[in-house]
């Protein structure tokens, strides 16, 4: 087996949750899997703040989860990711919400390319609200702005 074929197995077992190659050691590759995983949570959410703060003391425990095999797109596109998942599976806290909807009517995410700025006008809900973007501007409007 290359030296190449190698490192890319221990990357994946570090990164995408794959098996530990054979002959290293399985406890210290945990421990780096485990920092790196802590190290792409803080990325993450100085990209997306207030989807990490609306989860709360949960918010290291349900990256860790959802990112465990899944290999980075980038901290933006990661939390982006996560918000949606978390969305799918019910309400997210308020502010998160808010967060998600404000990036959703500003840019465009399909989940495979990078995110770019939208060009024509979009809405979306979040509670009683709607996040509008008309012309690159936004708007919080309705009840639930505070």
């Amino acid at each position: 087996m290359s030296y190449a074929s190698r490192q890319a197995e221990l990357v994946a077992a570090l990164v995408a949750g794959a098996a530990v190659p054979e002959g290293f050691d399985d406890r210290l590759v945990g421990a780096a899997r485990q920092a790196l995983l802590r190290k792409r949570a803080g990325d993450v959410a100085r990209h997306w703040p207030l989807l990490a703060a609306g989860l709360g003391p949960d918010w290291g425990g349900t990256f860790a989860e959802w990112a465990a095999r899944r290999p980075t797109g980038g901290s933006l596109r990661d939390g982006w990711d996560l918000a949606r998942s978390l969305a799918a599976r019910g309400p997210l806290p308020v502010p998160a919400a808010r967060e998600l909807a404000l990036r959703e009517v500003r840019w465009r995410y399909d989940g495979n390319r990078p995110p770019r700025p939208r060009r024509l006008p979009a809405v979306r809900r979040v509670g009683r609200a709607y996040a509008v973007q008309v012309a690159g501007r936004v708007w919080l409007l309705g009840a639930d702005r505070g």
